[in-house]
């Protein structure tokens, strides 16, 4: 299979995060935060969007990997060519974005908009040059370089103004220049958003890698270890960290934008945002993890969006918790392997998509479990709560977009039904572990009138399980949720045979279509991976372990060499398509491998 694309790195601070590839360019990079205007876009537009490199002559070994449960990533450059006696000339570029406790100030973090780029002198005398070559604001403006005495500044030159500092222990004229330089010992790329206050050494730019990593080692330790499957469990959560926004607790779904769904069509769309739905799947997970402190700072990022009870709820909102996220296109940029449209922003955040209900209240059910809230923490969830049922009650019977955001038409999706029905359940759990009786018998009647409602309408019995929508013979991924939300036993003979049914119409090749429908830009032709995650606990849950082992199998076989994986993967071969990394994508790889590990481990999954 054709899988060279998409070999690619991303580190981060949980500020901003960079996209490196294979050959340890820099091709994505906004500062100061995720949803910044880019600094290097190459991955959007080779030619403009710039990049951030090293150039070589003659033939050399470049491989990847990252340092040992860290998201610190090495590039290791090893010159294939050598004479007899002569050391091999070898070096590592060591990239990461800072990220350690303040001393002395808590739960502070030291998360600056920088991306540091040590370099490594392994043996003999490395040559190479450097190839900066940012393209400030998108790519938007030219942008001209101002030579310091300790720093090179590159400016944009109309347009809004953009800067960013480039400190480095090699000379700025034979890095402007593109100059070849002998690597002798090590040295330091350090870019930053800011003008630094303090001189930058290499020993102090080594002090922040070794505190970084100290950093990422303490906080895998405590995740706990997973019978099965430990290491992709682990770098999955380092990539989830990764994209939780520190200053708010805003979970992203992608650090990018525009990277299409099927190469040279227009399903391009920005996912540097926070949906609700992927965002409280995330903290779901951490929680399972082990990492209570996450979903506490994501329950304040809720309480403040909803902050008054005429508040009403988006599917999406900014990391910042800005609720108008204004589509634009950028014409001047080819898009990935020339798929149009570049976009930024997502006109998306105005649908209704009523599952989202159900995602969050689920999560906040959840908090009262895992968190030691303070009374008016409690008092202002119960506000909340209320506020969301109420909403629920209203809207539960109103077509809506769905959780696949079709922008041409709304519907009756059985998915939104059944989402709206967890909302009402963990609306009545929620009111019996506060102690809030008067609540509890309406709206469990409430719930009921859902329950029935989904039962007579969404089961098809012409095409033998729940379907898209009220009244469609067509099937969607997303009710194998079903049985895990508690809607539905898992033995029930409706629920097997939607998996059934499921597998054998949307699976192809050993991977997972949302749904064969035609939608807004026709009929989908790439495999949503998440939908074969999805698939795969089903199986496990009806009875079927074997079978979602090796389906599990085949989906880890997908993952690029450093263990990452974007949103979609093409059927025909095997590359990874759509924003990157996917948020939805880990959350459930972690999902499947502690289900497998469950008899060991005692313990039920979270949330997929």
């Amino acid at each position: 299979m054709d899988r060279s694309n998409y070999n690619w790195g991303v580190v981060g601070n949980c500020r901003s995060a960079a996209i490196i590839d294979n050959r340890g360019d820099v091709i994505w990079l906004c500062l100061p935060d995720f949803d910044s205007a880019s600094l290097f876009a190459a991955m959007l537009d080779a030619e403009k969007g710039g990049r951030f490199g090293f150039r070589l002559t003659g033939a050399w070994d470049i491989q990847q990997h990252y340092r040992p449960r860290t998201n610190i990533l090495v590039t290791r450059f090893e010159n294939k060519e050598r004479a007899p006696g002569v050391p091999r000339d070898i070096f590592e570029v060591h990239d990461f974005m800072p990220r350690y406790r303040h001393a002395g100030k808590g739960n502070e973090y030291f998360t600056p908009p920088e991306l540091i780029r040590y370099v490594r002198h392994i043996s003999g005398r490395p040559t190479f040059s450097v190839h900066f070559a940012p393209a400030l604001d998108y790519a938007r403006s030219e942008t001209a370089f101002e030579k310091h005495k300790t720093y090179i500044k590159a400016i944009s030159t109309s347009g809004s103004y953009e800067s960013a500092y480039l400190y480095s222990s090699f000379d700025f004229d034979d890095i402007l220049d593109g100059r070849p330089i002998a690597l002798e010992s090590d040295g330091f790329l350090e870019l930053s958003y800011h003008q630094k206050l303090h001189p930058q050494r290499i020993e102090r730019i080594y002090l922040k890698m070794q505190k970084t990593e100290v950093y990422w080692l303490d906080w895998v330790d405590r995740n706990g270890e997973t019978a099965h499957y430990n290491d992709a469990v682990i770098r999955s959560a380092l990539v989830l960290k990764l994209m939780v926004y520190q200053p708010t607790g805003a979970v992203l779904a992608a650090v990018t934008t525009s990277l299409p769904e099927t190469i040279g069509e227009p399903r391009n769309w920005d996912y540097r945002f926070c949906w609700i739905r992927d965002a409280s799947m995330t903290i779901a997970v951490f929680t399972d993890l082990n990492h209570a402190q996450t979903m506490r700072r994501y329950i304040s990022y809720i309480l403040g969006l909803l902050s008054t009870k005429e508040s009403k709820i988006q599917i999406m909102y900014g990391i910042r918790s800005e609720k108008e996220l204004e589509e634009k296109v950028l014409e001047h940029l080819a898009g990935y392997l020339d798929s149009r449209p570049v976009r930024v922003g997502n006109a998306a955040y105005t649908q209704p998509q009523n599952d989202v209900y159900g995602v969050l209240l689920d999560v906040l059910f959840k908090s009262l479990k895992y968190l030691d809230l303070k009374l008016d923490e409690n008092e202002e969830l119960w506000t909340i709560v209320r506020m969301l049922v109420r909403t629920v009650l209203e809207r539960w019977r109103e077509p809506d977009s769905g959780i696949w955001e079709f922008r041409g038409t709304r519907q009756h999706f059985v998915y939104s039904k059944v989402m709206c029905w967890v909302a009402v359940d963990r609306g009545v759990r929620i009111a019996e572990r506060l102690g809030m009786s008067h609540y509890v018998n309406a709206w469990r009647v409430q719930r009921d009138i859902i329950h029935d409602d989904v039962l007579q309408h969404g089961w098809n019995a012409q095409i033998g399980a729940f379907s898209q929508y009220y009244g469609a013979p067509h099937l969607d991924a997303a009710n194998l949720l079903m049985e895990y939300y508690g809607f539905i036993d898992a033995q029930d003979p409706r629920f097997v045979s939607t998996v059934m049914r499921s597998r054998e119409q949307l699976c192809h090749k050993g991977l997972m279509y949302r749904y064969k429908t035609a939608d807004d830009f026709g009929y989908p032709s790439s495999a949503f991976t998440v939908c074969t995650f999805w698939l795969i606990y089903a199986l496990h849950r009806i009875g079927m372990p074997d079978d979602a082992l090796a389906l599990f199998e085949k989906v880890l076989s997908y993952r690029n060499g450093l263990g990452l994986l974007s949103e979609d993967i093409c059927f025909d071969t095997g590359r990874q398509l759509g924003n990157f990394p996917q948020a939805y994508s880990h959350l459930a790889l972690i999902t499947c491998a502690r289900l497998f590990s469950q008899d060991q481990d005692g313990d039920i999954p979270p949330l997929l």
